[in-house]
């Protein structure tokens, strides 16, 4: 079975937000509801000024806290690695929410608490993730991480790129190639 992961590239990321409006679309989000957003760092003093951003979303964790604290089980780790949430055992007590260190859900109107599921209804139909398909710079990449052969598994022991918050065991399935 395949085992999913992402790998962002941060070197190529201007901050457009595409990512982020195509999951909206995807997922019928309100424009103030997200399952990802961008950290923006600045930089130094003019005139020596730069700008970087860190794309950031579920991280589809090895170690996924919030499947811990989930007293209903409604937040759960699928065989592949993709973390979900089903809406029909969630009770909207927030201690996922409280759990995560990515700060990646939200409260649905109706209660429930929801996140990014890697689009899973285009992956299991062989597609990748409406914020891969859509980002113009190519700063991410979707594959499976088992494969040798994938694209992301090349890309992961040529790049050695690192993971977010590494050090707080999450082990996250994203996977941060930084200049």
């Amino acid at each position: 079975m395949a085992k999913y992961g992402m790998v962002i590239d941060e070197t190529k990321c201007v901050g457009c937000h595409s990512c982020r409006i195509a999951c909206q679309n995807q997922n019928n989000l309100s424009e103030r509801e997200a399952y990802n957003h961008l950290e923006e760092r600045e930089f130094g003093r003019f005139p020596n000024y730069s700008r970087e951003f860190l794309p950031v979303q579920c991280q589809h964790c090895d170690n996924p806290p919030c499947v811990k604290v989930c007293p209903t089980g409604a937040s759960r780790k699928r065989k592949d690695g993709v973390v979900l949430v089903d809406k029909n055992d969630c009770i909207g007590c927030k201690y996922c929410i409280a759990a995560c260190p990515y700060n990646v859900r939200i409260i649905k109107r109706a209660g429930y608490i929801e996140k990014c599921r890697f689009c899973i209804e285009f992956v299991e139909k062989e597609g990748k993730p409406a914020c891969v398909t859509t980002c113009m710079a190519g700063v991410r990449m979707f594959g499976d991480l088992d494969n040798p052969h994938s694209e992301i598994s090349r890309y992961l022991v040529k790049h050695k790129p690192k993971q977010y918050k590494a050090e707080i065991n999450t082990m996250p399935r994203i996977y941060y190639k930084k200049a």
